[in-house]
């Protein structure tokens, strides 16, 4: 248990200094202290969490194995003769893996069809807004990359959204505290990667931008660890509540 609590000290710490980087500037050293920082986190899940749950802990490895190999690009000169960029694909799968078992993670305990007999207007108006979202957001890279990084950068941004959808679902089937965590970290990831996108594309040397990515990417980590130590609420209970106020009146 004190291990446990010397591990979050230290990633609060962390994450901290890792802001302060970003806000000077320090693009190497702040890779460096966040590949530490959510590797730590790795580790306090598989400490202080008893209850583990495999995509989860799924989604911590692929992500903490990509920020490693972030760093890895920034430190190392690997002198590669393909045009191909390697790293950049090597890299933006890794994460978009840790995505996927992210999404796994919040799929597996829902129930497809009742989520879609109980809303299907917004789930349909979710597919749009997705839609119109990761054209237009992607579309901003067109210029900037080949047409093999566009598909891979689409298809980021499409899991990505979907992560936020089906979270958004899962708030609103759930309706409890673990949800709320998990809905409320994944618009901060989606927050994340969109101002991402802006820094790295639109306005490069407006370093606040930057600063404000890593902001909600932190935010984001620090509301999916809390809902880690949550349970879900059974919905059973929940239904039968709203059945007795309904006699009672």
């Amino acid at each position: 248990m004190q291990i446990g609590k010397f591990l979050g000290l230290i990633i609060l710490v962390l994450s901290l200094f890792f802001l302060g980087l970003q806000f000077k500037g320090l693009e190497i050293e702040a890779a460096g202290v966040r590949a530490l920082a959510v590797t730590l986190l790795l580790f306090l899940y598989v400490l202080r969490i008893k209850d583990k749950h495999p995509f989860f802990l799924l989604f911590l490895i692929f992500f903490a194995i990509s920020e490693i190999l972030n760093y890895v690009t920034w430190v190392v000169d690997i002198d590669i003769s393909s045009e191909i960029d390697y790293f950049y694909y090597v890299g933006n799968s890794l994460y978009i893996i840790a995505y996927f078992f992210l999404i796994a993670r919040i799929a597996v305990d829902m129930n497809f069809r009742k989520a879609f007999l109980k809303f299907p207007v917004q789930i349909g108006l979710l597919a749009i807004l997705g839609l119109f979202f990761v054209y237009f957001v992607s579309d901003t890279t067109r210029k900037e990359l080949t047409i093999n990084e566009y598909y891979l950068e689409l298809l980021y941004n499409a899991v990505v959204m979907f992560l936020m959808a089906i979270a958004l679902v899962n708030y609103m089937y759930r309706d409890d505290k673990k949800s709320m965590n998990l809905l409320i970290g994944t618009i901060c990831i989606m927050f994340s990667e969109v101002i991402q996108l802006a820094y790295f594309y639109i306005a490069a040397d407006f370093n606040l931008l930057n600063v404000l990515c890593s902001m909600f990417l932190v935010f984001a980590f620090l509301f999916f660890y809390l809902q880690s130590r949550l349970k879900h609420r059974k919905i059973m209970d929940y239904q039968q509540q709203h059945q007795d106020i309904h006699i009672e009146s």
